[in-house]
Formats: C-alpha cells, structure tokens, sequence
C-alpha cells in the first residue's frame, strides 16, 4: 500500500449541489434557494459594511451634531512652572541665562519648541528671564512675583 492507492471510505464524501443550474439540479430552479425578491436574493448582498442598517436612517445621521472643531487648531508644547523650577534646582536649566524654546527642547522639558506655552501650576521662588509663545495669567504673574520677566516669542 502506498500514497496513490488511499481515497476515503465509501460514503464520506459527496459532490457539492451547484446553485442556480436549472429545475433539475435540485436545488431551486429560478431561486437558487434565496428566497424571493429583496435585498437578500440579490447578488452582492453579503458584502454590506458593518454599520449598514438595512436602509433604515444609519445612527450616526440620526444623532444630534453640536459643537465646533477646529480645523486649524493652535497646539503648544506645554511646561508649568513647577517643571522648570524643579530643572533649575537639578541644574539643567540656569537662571543666569533667559530660558527659552530652545533651551527648554535640548533639555527635554518640551518636545517641540515650535510653540511653547508656560502654565502657572506650581510655585517659584527664583528670578528667571522666560521667553515663549504664550503664557497663562497665573504663569506670567507667579514668575514676575518672584522678580522675574516674561518675554513673547514671534
């Protein structure tokens, strides 16, 4: 006995019905066992996506919009004044010299110096020259509380 002489046993396979191939095939003449008329008995009825509701008015139309998005929006790289006061007692950052974009960005303390905004969320108690994009209330009062300066970046 070898590979070419093995089939299986009599009776575990049989042909597949074919659809659609007249009366006589046994398997619905003018149908092919899809039933009558409507979505389902057409062709490419199985390839609907996901979401499709069957006509019905789909959910994501049928809910209310609101608000607005912006297309365009203004994103900052953001450091609160508790991150650089924590650099300067690390002594990453010095307070003789003016702390910039830059000079935040080769710290690692931004990842972008494109546009750096300062947030006021923790305290400071050194005179530091701060130069960046934009600067919350709190941030630019809290700094020149402590006898520093704030200066806007083009």
């Amino acid at each position: 006995m070898d590979l070419s002489n093995l089939s299986p046993a009599e009776g575990a396979t049989q042909k597949k019905k074919r659809l659609g191939r007249g009366v006589g095939s046994g398997r619905g003449g003018h149908s092919s066992t899809r039933g009558t008329k409507g979505q389902s008995s057409r062709s490419g009825s199985k390839n609907r996506p996901l979401w499709f509701e069957g006509g019905q008015m789909p959910l994501h139309r049928r809910l209310p919009k609101f608000g607005f998005n912006n297309p365009f929006p203004t994103e900052y790289s953001i450091i609160n004044i508790e991150r650089i006061a924590r650099l300067l007692g690390e002594g990453v950052l010095s307070a003789d010299a003016p702390i910039t974009p830059d000079v935040l960005e080769d710290a690692g303390a931004v990842r972008s110096a494109e546009r750096v905004k300062i947030l006021g969320e923790g305290e400071i108690d050194v005179s530091i020259d701060v130069q960046a994009h934009a600067f919350s209330s709190a941030a630019k009062r809290k700094i020149e509380d402590a006898g520093g300066t704030t200066a806007l970046v083009a």
